[in-house]
């Protein structure tokens, strides 16, 4: 199933597979998400999606059963 992800404040959308990992799909759109450990501890690479629910980027997939996500980028000055 394909889905439009939506990168915001950019307003990049780009077509992904469900399950494809976010981080991947943030790349090949030329969309920067900080990342740190790679592993969801630093929290880094949190993104929140539209229905305000956070994730880590770099370990989880675009979900499931929707045509279309939109993901707001944080700014952390700190990373």
């Amino acid at each position: 199933m394909t889905i439009q992800v939506q990168f915001l404040p950019d307003d990049i959308t780009v077509t992904a597979q469900a399950g494809e990992p976010v981080l991947e799909v943030a790349k090949r759109a030329g969309v920067f998400i900080a990342t740190g450990c790679l592993m969801g501890s630093c929290h880094a690479c949190e993104v929140e999606l539209e229905d305000g629910e956070s994730i880590c980027a770099c370990i989880s997939g675009v979900p499931s059963g929707r045509s279309h996500i939109t993901i707001n980028l944080y700014i952390d000055p700190a990373w």
